[in-house]
C-alpha cells in the first residue's frame, strides 16, 4: 500500500508536472502567435514599400521586429526598413537602422550587405568635395571594410570602383585647398598640399598638374633644384603632357618652339633637358 506521505508527494508531483506542461504549451502557443503576427506585419510593410510609402513601411518593419526579435524575420525587417529609407533618400533613417543591425545582428549572413548599404548611404551624399569631407571619409571607411572583410562578393567589386572615385574626390579637395593658398600667395602651405597629391593620390588625374605646380612654386621661391627634381619626375612619367611642356618652359627660359623638322626639334629638347642634370 502507498503510505499517506508518499501519496501526498505523488499528488504534488502530478500537479507540478501538469502545470509545467500547461506553461510550456502556453509559451509555445504564445511564440507561434507572435511569429504569426510578426509575419503579417512584415507583409504589410512589404505592401507599403511596394506602394512607395517607405516611411509607413519602415514603421511596419520596426513593429515586426519588436513583436518577435528572436525570429529570423527580425533582422530581415531591419534591412528592409533600411533599404526602403535609402531608396528614397532618407539616409539618416537608413543609417540608424543599419548601425543598429550591425550591433544587434553582427553574425548575420547578410552583414556584408549591411556594410555595403551603409557605405552607399554616405557615398550618395557626396555632392561637393569642398564641403562633404565627413561623408567622403565615412564612405571610404565602409567601402574599405567591405573590400577587406568580404573580398569575394559582388559588393567588394563595386566597392573598389566607388573607392577609386572617392580617391579622385579626395585628390580634388587637396587641389582645391592648394589653389586656395596659391591665390593668397601662401606658397609653403600650397606646396605641402600639392606634395600630398603626388604622395597619397598618385593614381589620380591630378598628379600631372600637381607636379607642374610644384615646379612652378619651388622655382618662384628660389628652390631651383627642387623645381628641376619635380620637372624631371613629370617628364619621366608624363612626357607627352601639356603640364610637362609648361614646366619645361619654367626651368628653361630660353626654350622656344621652333617650326623646324621633328628631328631638330627633338634634339633641341633633349639638349635643353640634359642641362637639368648639370
Amino acid at each position: 500500500m502507498i503510505s499517506k506521505f508518499n501519496l501526498i508527494y505523488l499528488i504534488i508531483f502530478i500537479l507540478i508536472f501538469s502545470c509545467s506542461k500547461k506553461v510550456d504549451q502556453k509559451s509555445t502557443l504564445k511564440e507561434k502567435n507572435l511569429e504569426t503576427q510578426m509575419i503579417e506585419v512584415y507583409k504589410q510593410g512589404m505592401e507599403e514599400f511596394e506602394k512607395g510609402d517607405v516611411i509607413y513601411a519602415g514603421r511596419k518593419f520596426s513593429e515586426a521586429e519588436l513583436l518577435f526579435p528572436q525570429s529570423i524575420w527580425a533582422p530581415r525587417a531591419v534591412l528592409m526598413s533600411a533599404y526602403g529609407y535609402f531608396s528614397q533618400g532618407y539616409y539618416n533613417y537608413a543609417i540608424n537602422d543599419l548601425e543598429r543591425f550591425l550591433v544587434k545582428y553582427k553574425n548575420h549572413p547578410q552583414t556584408d550587405y549591411a556594410y555595403y548599404l551603409l557605405a552607399l548611404c554616405h557615398y550618395d551624399q557626396i555632392v561637393d568635395e569642398k564641403k562633404d569631407l565627413k561623408e567622403i571619409l565615412l564612405a571610404k571607411k565602409y567601402l574599405e571594410t567591405v573590400i577587406k572583410n568580404y573580398p569575394d562578393t559582388d559588393y567588394a567589386k563595386d566597392s573598389k570602383y566607388k573607392l577609386d572615385y572617392i580617391t579622385e574626390v579626395m585628390a580634388s579637395k587637396e587641389m582645391y585647398l592648394a589653389r586656395y593658398y596659391v591665390e593668397r600667395e601662401k606658397w609653403i602651405p600650397a606646396i605641402k598640399r600639392f606634395q600630398k597629391v603626388i604622395s597619397d593620390y598618385d593614381t589620380t588625374i591630378f598628379v600631372e598638374e600637381a607636379l607642374h605646380r610644384l615646379v612652378e612654386l619651388n622655382y618662384k621661391i628660389g628652390l631651383e633644384n627642387e623645381a628641376e627634381k619635380y620637372a624631371l619626375l613629370l617628364g619621366y612619367n608624363y612626357k607627352s603632357s601639356m603640364w610637362y611642356e609648361a614646366s619645361y618652359r619654367i626651368v628653361n627660359k630660353d626654350y622656344k618652339i621652333k617650326k623646324i623638322s621633328n628631328k631638330n626639334q627633338k634634339d633641341n629638347l633633349l639638349t635643353k633637358f640634359k642641362k637639368m642634370f648639370k
